[in-house]
């Protein structure tokens, strides 16, 4: 296993730490009833009735599980 030869100071420890960026996610533009709908790409959607009551998820227009 390695082991540091010295001690890291704690302001170089956060600096490091601090270069990370938080990304935009990617949104997909879809129309669905007259409504424009953003949507992240690749994952399940919820789909729900009249009075938004949530009935089951869907991909790629198959359902894939109930919740």
């Amino acid at each position: 296993m390695a082991v540091p030869k010295r001690k890291k100071s704690r302001s170089n420890t956060r600096h490091r730490r601090s270069q990370w960026k938080a990304q935009v996610p990617t949104l997909v533009k879809t129309v669905e009833n007259g409504r424009v709908v953003y949507s992240r790409p690749h994952q399940a959607k919820v789909v729900e009735d009249s009075a938004g009551t949530p009935l089951f998820l869907e991909y790629k227009g198959r359902k894939v599980a109930d919740i």
